[in-house]
């Protein structure tokens, strides 16, 4: 299966609109849990951040979807009117 994602991409989970902005760390290897079989180009690792704590998942690489907006993993205020000084 081709990978569809390389790391320091944005993603989100399909199908969740509240689902957090992570950002794609690398591709894992999953060891399948009766069969035994290894594979490495379908699991990702990725992380996003809650509240000062940082969160660690790994998903596959289906259940994935690009995020558009890539701001960044913090949010910042920013005022709608720039103070002027004139």
């Amino acid at each position: 299966m081709p990978k569809k994602f390389k790391p320091g991409d944005w993603v989100r989970i399909k199908g969740k609109l509240t689902a957090p902005k992570m950002q794609v760390l690398k591709y894992t290897v999953h060891k399948a849990p009766f069969l035994g079989v290894k594979d490495q180009d379908t699991f990702l690792e990725c992380v996003w951040y809650n509240h000062g704590k940082r969160y660690v998942e790994t998903f596959h690489q289906n259940a994935l979807i690009h995020h558009r907006n890539a701001d960044g993993l913090f949010k910042t205020y920013n005022s709608p009117n720039p103070l002027r000084l004139t």
